[in-house]
């Protein structure tokens, strides 16, 4: 609820539905497994349970990451490989992307999945709302590649191979459990990006291309975008 560039913004409502709860729609369409909202904030479980999802009250946590594992600590699961981190302001993301991301962290046994798409907008290169990706190799469709580095700043296109990043993970429970146990670095205090955390520790990330292309909610502009297009849409 405090996120610094649109306060509240889990609870705006889209089709009067709260943007958290069309996540919650997304994740339940990809038909992976349990779903469950991991907040720190009772209006958002309150949102959530009232529109049929499960949430969880954890407590205020630094990173994403740290608070999706104290969510799974205290449902005490115990015969689960991968747990996947959909952030909650990707209303728009594709649930056939996600049973991609999914069933690639299975078939390649990977650590850390992730989703990225092509960039067609130059816009975006410059846009320090949106985090870049940029890999090893060309992403290509049902292929893994190793990712370099992630950013927020200003990227020329002339970097090879740099997509725009989308906010979901797939963690193997073991290495969510090392990550978390790891040190905040500098580089992901100061652009604000946890993945960093873990390249700078060695842990591999892969990514996967996504076919589409969603607008995540960072500013009120984006929110008016979204709105827009999902509206319209329905």
């Amino acid at each position: 609820m405090s996120a610094s560039r649109l306060k509240g913004k889990p609870l705006l409502e889209i089709n009067n539905l709260p943007i958290i709860c069309h996540v919650v729609k997304k994740a339940k369409e990809a038909g992976i497994g349990k779903v469950i909202v991991a907040t720190e904030d009772k209006e958002i479980v309150n949102a959530v349970e009232k529109n049929n999802g499960e949430a969880i009250l954890t407590r205020n946590h630094k990173t994403g990451t740290d608070r999706i594992f104290e969510a799974f600590q205290k449902l005490k699961i115990t015969d689960t490989e991968y747990v996947v981190n959909l952030q909650g302001d990707e209303p728009m993301i594709d649930p056939k992307d996600i049973i991609n991301l999914n069933n690639l962290m299975i078939k390649n046994n990977s650590d850390v999945g992730t989703l990225a798409a092509e960039i067609k907008e130059d816009s975006i290169l410059n846009n320090e709302n949106i985090v870049k990706v940029i890999t090893k190799e060309k992403l290509e469709d049902n292929k893994f590649t190793k990712a370099l580095t992630f950013s927020r700043k200003n990227l020329s296109k002339q970097n090879s191979n740099i997509y725009h990043h989308i906010g979901i993970y797939a963690y193997k429970v073991s290495i969510l459990e090392k990550f978390i146990n790891l040190n905040q670095t500098k580089n992901e205090v100061e652009n604000h990006l946890e993945q960093l955390r873990a390249l700078e520790n060695n842990i591999t990330i892969m990514v996967a291309l996504a076919k589409f292309s969603p607008i995540g909610i960072d500013t009120k502009e984006d929110f008016i975008a979204i709105k827009k297009i999902m509206e319209y849409k329905s």
